[in-house]
């Protein structure tokens, strides 16, 4: 039996987090979007996956529909939301999967909180820190959207994030940046400059882990994708052609593909498992 709710409310940690959830008995799987969109930004895997699978997606805190408080945001206090968010809807582990930003937030807390995790899909993202180079643009980005508002930022950001999007889901991930507060924006930058690198906890993933990059990523390569399936014990990676940065929007099909034959891989195995136990 399926039940879909849309634009849920909960408080979690402090702050409401908007979700939708789409219910089923199987897995389930979260969708965490990347930095700076919502959860609209997964319409395409939703639109997929939620005929057979229980499928989430939530706004990270500040984002969206989600509220943020004066608390400085970090990849720490966004995987804390994660980790509170899944005991508040009773779900003790799930296949998670992070795109850039929600890719950073995933590793942070499969590092921390490894028992929560059946297996993990890491999208358009790496584990590196920022350079001193990479830091200091941030905080110039974060001058000028205190000075002069997000058109600017978000003009140059979409410039960089897609491959040859049609024009419509530009003009709607533009819109879509735009209503999110310069504030949130601000405090966003700063937590992505002072991440930690997360290259020596790759060892240590024990789960399933699928990597999915677009060959035309310019903001993460495909050379970070193949570092990760380098490092990390039990990981695959699947390059998806004529994509960018957002490859499950730019080329949904061929992206939720690779992501249906992970999941039912993960779930025969966890069914397998649950029969040698009885």
């Amino acid at each position: 039996m399926q039940t879909s709710q849309h634009n849920l409310t909960t408080e979690v940690n402090g702050i409401t987090i908007s979700y939708d959830d789409f219910k089923s008995d199987l897995i389930p799987i979260i969708f965490i979007h990347g930095f700076p969109f919502n959860k609209s930004s997964w319409q395409p895997q939703v639109g997929f996956f939620k005929k057979t699978n229980r499928v989430i997606t939530y706004d990270i805190r500040g984002f969206g529909n989600s509220s943020a408080d004066e608390t400085e945001f970090s990849m720490d206090l966004f995987a804390d939301d994660l980790i509170l968010f899944m005991d508040k809807l009773e779900i003790s582990k799930a296949i998670v999967c992070g795109l850039s930003m929600g890719g950073y937030i995933l590793l942070n807390a499969v590092n921390r909180y490894p028992e929560r995790f059946a297996a993990i899909v890491l999208c358009d993202t790496q584990c590196i820190a920022d350079s001193p180079e990479a830091k200091e643009k941030r905080y110039q980005t974060m001058e000028q959207i205190n000075e002069n508002g997000l058109h600017d930022f978000v003009q140059s950001f979409a410039a960089v994030i897609f491959y040859k999007a049609p024009l419509k889901l530009v003009d709607d991930m533009k819109n879509g940046m735009l209503t999110t507060s310069p504030k949130s924006i601000v405090k966003t930058l700063k937590a992505l400059a002072l991440r930690k690198d997360m290259q020596s906890s790759l060892k240590k993933i024990a789960v399933p882990t699928l990597v999915l990059c677009g060959t035309q990523d310019v903001v993460t390569p495909l050379t970070q994708s193949q570092f990760l399936v380098e490092h990390i014990p039990n990981a695959t990676l699947k390059s998806i052609d004529h994509a960018g940065h957002l490859s499950n929007l730019e080329q949904p099909d061929e992206f939720n593909r690779h992501l249906l034959r992970f999941i039912s891989k993960v779930e025969s195995a966890t069914f397998a498992n649950t029969l040698v136990k009885v």
